[in-house]
């Protein structure tokens, strides 16, 4: 009946439909997408990339952990990036340290250049906010379909499970939260098919981002779907060398070539077929 309520009154002019979290069965249509891609999980999960890469540190989403970020690390790896995974596990929602840990993580990979921070989801939320904790030490935030805009009490259809897990209200987090945009570049990716976030709450309003990319893929998508990741690769080298004013300077792997996991992946293999 909500739903019906809230269809209801965007229709009447009350509510863009940009600004409704989709509806709950949607969620299921994520889970079932993502299953048959489970498979691409597998594999070490230690950095990726160049040695000598510009790093990278990308950070799950809600109940995901490295394994689900490993095609969207493989894939920007592939790019010339050197991508570290979070190495915390699985992303139980905002706890009293996870900023102090995020801090910590991002000492251990530090090496003088400023990190790049991928954030899926809540993990984009969690990257908006290191970076206005270590605005020193961070290159440029990228968020992918993370719900850090408008309403939080109903900009998602998990908000209910979220608040149940984490154990705290999602406006009252165990932490001071940043205002406004984090001091450094901001580039959010969003999707009117996303079935978790609403569309308005991923792109951002004008003060809260540098730029906005509009994907056409599900929440589970940015991921993992190759089309959606060939983009996001080139949009954040694209965005990152317009705010810098040059062009970034990656190191692109051949495809074919061992990653620095020492062995093929999946991609690999598969461009090696086409």
């Amino acid at each position: 009946m909500k739903v019906a309520r809230t269809v209801a009154a965007a229709v009447a002019g009350e509510i863009h439909p940009d600004d409704l979290a989709p509806p709950g069965w949607h969620r299921l249509r994520e889970i079932a997408w993502h299953i048959p891609r489970l498979l691409a999980g597998l594999g070490p999960v230690g950095p990726r990339g160049p040695e000598d890469g510009p790093p990278a540190l990308v950070l799950p989403g809600f109940l995901a952990g490295d394994r689900t970020t490993m095609d969207i690390r493989r894939a920007l790896a592939r790019a010339g990036w050197r991508v570290h995974p979070w190495n915390l596990g699985t992303n139980r929602g905002a706890k009293p340290d996870t900023l102090k840990l995020l801090g910590k993580r991002l000492d251990e990979i530090y090496d003088g250049r400023p990190i790049l921070l991928v954030g899926w989801s809540l993990g984009g939320m969690f990257a908006r906010e290191l970076a206005h904790a270590h605005p020193d030490k961070v290159r440029a935030v990228v968020t992918l379909c993370s719900p850090f805009s408008g309403d939080l009490k109903n900009n998602t259809n998990v908000r209910e499970l979220y608040e149940r897990i984490a154990g705290h209200d999602v406006n009252n987090p165990p932490f001071a939260r940043g205002i406004g945009k984090p001091p450094v570049p901001t580039l959010a990716f969003w999707s009117r098919r996303d079935g978790i976030v609403a569309p308005s709450a991923a792109r951002g309003r004008e003060g809260e981002i540098d730029h906005a990319v509009e994907l056409d893929t599900y929440h589970t998508g940015v991921v993992l779907w190759r089309p959606a990741l060939t983009r996001i690769v080139n949009e954040i080298a694209t965005f990152i060398g317009k705010m810098e004013g040059r062009p970034i300077e990656l190191r692109p792997r051949e495809s074919g070539a061992p990653d620095s996991a020492g062995f093929k992946t999946a991609w690999a293999r598969l461009d090696s077929r086409n």
